[in-house]
């Protein structure tokens, strides 16, 4: 199975257009007995991921007619204009492993195409891939990306939709960094969630339980900028079913806990040409070209202006607290891991820059668009000593959401309509917290959490 998907992987390192691998796909879901469905995936406005399972025979029919109804998926259609299709990437096809997915299953993901055929504006996935598409069209660019994903494992199935029960999370283990027995429950989800990635072809690369109680991280490698935020969706949903089938459950809050550590997504991100890491100066400032550095500048100057992006939620500000690593401060630095971006040790090859302010449980499709677009065509502030400059990010959702509303360069990054549906979904779980964040975690931080997201629970408000 590793093989197969690495196999796959080809096509879409290579760029070749999924239209052009669509035939022999088709013809290997026509011949493989074994395969009795395919599962179509793909993400909402603010990053929840969706999944349509189509019979094999029905598909192979109908594979150019798959429609749904938008209007049920929060931050998509109206009622009233509730049609959409789904538009297959045949380049983004995953074979999973039948004990965790089911028997006779693949894995595919989805465009979003609006009633009249184009691209539909609230299918950030389809928007980051047009952007790279004409990028390296145009200028020749690969934009690459790595995240880091943190998480942690509680006692017990569906404890983040129990908590406004329970009020608590239970560990696992409280060995810390580095630190677990071959045998104990977080060392046996972290093994078994390893060897289902490495069996998706996800390249792995180093895993280790992380600084605070039943916390863990699941390294893999580099990859093309929308293959690599396919695999966080896909890096999570096989934490979640790993940890469901160990009769525990997979939290991706940026803060679940407060008095220990929370979760980032450290973002690492290059642009290479022809082979050539952009990144890469052996005589520049840290070994960070000239290119990258401006790259760093107009991440800087728009912090603000994408805070709510890369920080998605109510808990996620809980995590932007100095006593606890946090990358609050809106500065560039090789070694203080307090700042928004750190210029990671590399070579010409791994040279890279690494945005650590992300919350896990961000829109990975709009984490690297907002990142790459600012980085690539954002202004550059005329702030004296820009990169170190005293300036913070929002400690809440309320300043970050004020920021959102107000920038005129996030008009530019998602027009008025997606921007203005975004900034009322993230208003909607606003006011459904207390304003003040306290001490104390609070249940409607869970329950009105996009990750954590019931009907029944909204419409209790």
């Amino acid at each position: 199975m590793e093989e197969l998907n690495l196999e796959a992987k080809d096509p879409l390192n290579n760029r070749v257009h999924s239209h052009k691998i669509q035939e022999e796909r088709l013809r290997y879901l026509t011949d493989e007995s074994r395969i009795k469905a395919v599962t179509v995936m793909f993400s909402d406005l603010e990053g929840r991921l969706h999944m349509l399972d189509y019979d094999k025979k029905f598909l192979i029919k109908s594979w150019d007619n798959l429609t749904f109804d938008g209007s049920s998926i929060r931050g998509f259609t109206a009622q009233r204009e509730s049609d959409l299709r789904l538009a297959i990437d045949w380049s983004a096809f995953y074979w999973a492993p039948a004990d965790f997915f089911g028997p006779g299953k693949v894995l595919v993901f989805g465009d979003v195409i609006e009633k009249k055929g184009g691209p539909y504006a609230a299918d950030i996935r389809g928007i980051l891939k047009s952007y790279a598409e004409t990028l390296n069209a145009k200028q020749g660019y690969t934009l690459n990306a790595a995240n880091e994903i943190e998480g942690f494992l509680f006692k017990g199935t569906d404890a983040e939709r129990h908590f406004q029960e329970t009020g608590k999370f239970e560990y696992v283990n409280t060995g810390g960094y580095y630190h677990s027995l071959p045998g104990d429950p977080l060392r046996t989800f972290i093994d078994t969630a390893a060897e289902v990635q490495r069996a998706m072809g996800f390249q792995n690369e180093k895993d280790h339980p992380e600084v605070a109680p039943s916390q863990f991280e699941i390294n893999y490698g580099y990859g093309e900028v929308v293959a690599a935020a396919d695999q966080i969706q896909i890096y999570k949903l096989i934490c979640r079913e790993v940890a469901t089938k160990l009769g525990m459950t997979a939290s991706f809050l940026p803060k679940p806990v407060v008095g220990v550590n929370g979760s980032g997504m450290h973002t690492n991100v290059s642009i290479s040409k022809g082979g050539k890491n952009l990144f890469w100066d052996p005589r520049g400032e840290e070994k960070l070209s000239k290119f990258g550095w401006e790259f760093v500048d107009r991440i800087l100057t728009h912090g603000n202006d994408i805070c709510l992006l890369l920080n998605a939620s109510v808990n996620a500000y809980r995590r932007l607290d100095p006593h606890f690593e946090a990358p609050n401060q809106i500065k560039a630095s090789a070694v203080d891991r307090g700042s928004m971006v750190r210029i990671p040790i590399g070579n010409d090859k791994s040279m890279r820059v690494e945005v650590r302010s992300v919350g896990p449980d961000a829109n990975p499709y709009m984490v690297l668009y907002s990142v790459f677009k600012s980085g690539i065509d954002g202004q550059t502030s005329k702030i004296k000593n820009l990169r170190q400059a005293e300036r913070y990010l929002p400690d809440n959702i309320y300043t970050a959401l004020e920021d959102f509303r107000k920038s005129g360069w996030v008009t530019k990054l998602l027009g008025e309509d997606v921007k203005g549906r975004y900034a009322d979904l993230k208003q909607a779980s606003a006011d459904r917290c207390a304003r003040l964040l306290g001490t104390v975690v609070k249940a409607p931080e869970l329950q009105f959490h996009h990750e954590v997201y019931n009907q029944f629970l909204w419409n209790q408000f």
